[in-house]
């Protein structure tokens, strides 16, 4: 009885072992080629992001200085800087569906590290090399440190990888870390909406606050419509559950205010600012997103962690570094500083200064910037001598005002009537 009834029990148990293994992680060789198809894919993607804007902004530039009287979109640069960015999103789309969150949103800083070394090759302007050396220092030390934070993150990245299927991405959302740390991203979205809306609070770090919570949101629904649409190209089809048109129509809304907050923030304060307290405080909080909702982090040991950890804090310190050598611009307004004119009041506002400052540095054209020689652009003035009656061996000063008064009237300019004797 026994000896027949084994066979049976263990054909039995033979589907529930299958099954088992079906919803175990993928192996550490198939997890790390995985891991490195998806930041391959995001470091391309962001390469060939940076190369179309500033074809873009080359295409721009070149219409300006010319008397093409095209529009910007009839040319061909134009057109081939919108293909690449258009190439460039898809990979860093697609890089999602391979690789962890947490592993993809750091990778952002090599678009910094192209933009970086772009400028610095096609810059418009002479250079000995002590002053190359000076002025670029900061920007290859940069580029050093966010290439080395970028190795870390590659090497050191998470490595828990799971199938986007609709089941899995529904457990995920309503799994109480995710729920606690979405109301903890509500309330504090809402606090810094009503003090940003209501208070005036135009800070740049409560602007790109908001610009970081809406931008966790958008990378966990671009991860789970990425990885839906992977699975079902496999053979698997996902797009037929509903939780895939939540999360596309999440993925679009949180993108389009994402913008609109962006754009506000260009309007008050640098791009360089935004670019690199963007990048660090957007970072930090898509990581966190990740680590509560897709559980990137489950199963890894301290080591991998901290050197994780580790390449986050090198990259932005090496984006910090690229971003505050960038030389803000001043533009030239050649108006007349009436404070150096003599008898005429100072133009001031609330004690703010009308007129603009003639010594800062511009270009123009192919003209270099003249930042040894700000007595150039200083008003020049002319003495005023009063008169002095009576002194001798004093030379005739350039002109002179005189300050008559009504006896010193001469006769032929009096009104004709004689005086009375």
């Amino acid at each position: 009885m026994e000896g027949g009834n084994s066979p049976n029990l263990q054909l039995q148990q033979l589907p529930l072992a299958t099954a088992a293994v079906s919803v175990q992680p993928h192996t550490d060789s198939f997890s790390y080629k995985e891991n490195l198809i998806g930041a391959l894919l995001a470091i391309f993607g962001h390469l060939v992001i940076s190369i179309a804007l500033n074809l873009q902004k080359y295409s721009h530039i070149r219409l300006a200085g010319s008397k093409d009287p095209r529009a910007y979109f009839k040319t061909k640069t134009w057109w081939c800087g919108l293909f690449l960015l258009v190439l460039g999103e898809l990979g860093v789309f697609s890089s999602y569906a391979f690789a962890p969150l947490s592993l993809i949103v750091p990778l952002s800083a090599v678009s910094v590290i192209a933009s970086a070394i772009i400028g610095i090759i096609f810059i418009k302007e002479k250079w000995k090399p002590k002053d190359f050396l000076r002025r670029y220092v900061l920007s290859f030390v940069g580029c050093g440190l966010a290439i080395v934070g970028t190795y870390l993150l590659i090497t050191f990245g998470p490595n828990s990888h799971e199938k986007m299927t609709g089941e899995n991405i529904t457990r995920h959302l309503v799994s109480w870390p995710f729920l606690l740390y979405m109301l903890v991203e509500i309330v504090m979205f809402c606090l810094l909406l009503y003090f940003y809306k209501e208070k005036n609070a135009n800070y740049i770090v409560v602007i790109l606050l908001l610009v970081a919570l809406l931008g966790s949101m958008t990378v966990v629904t671009v991860k789970a419509v990425a990885g839906m649409i992977v699975v079902s190209i496999q053979g698997n089809l996902q797009l037929d559950y509903p939780i895939f048109y939540i999360m596309l129509v999440c993925m679009i809304a949180t993108a389009i205010f994402q913008a609109t907050f962006l754009a506000q923030a260009s309007q008050l304060y640098d791009s360089s600012q935004i670019a690199s307290i963007g990048y660090i405080l957007s970072t930090t909080v898509a990581i966190t997103a990740g680590a509560t909702f897709y559980l990137d982090f489950t199963g890894e040991d301290v080591l991998h962690i901290c050197m994780f950890a580790l390449g986050c804090l090198i990259a932005f310190l090496g984006v910090f570094l690229i971003t505050r050598n960038r030389k803000k611009s001043v533009p030239f307004e050649p108006y007349i500083s009436m404070d150096a004119m003599p008898g005429m009041q100072n133009m001031h506002d609330k004690g703010i200064a009308v007129q603009p400052d003639l010594k800062a540095s511009f270009s123009y054209g192919a003209l270099e910037n003249n930042d040894n020689m700000p007595e150039i652009y200083t008003p020049a003035t002319l003495p005023i001598v009063q008169e002095q009656h009576g002194s001798k061996g004093v030379s005739a000063p350039p002109y002179r005002v005189l300050e008559h008064g009504k006896k010193d009237i001469l006769p032929e300019f009096s009104t004709g009537l004689q005086p009375e004797h």
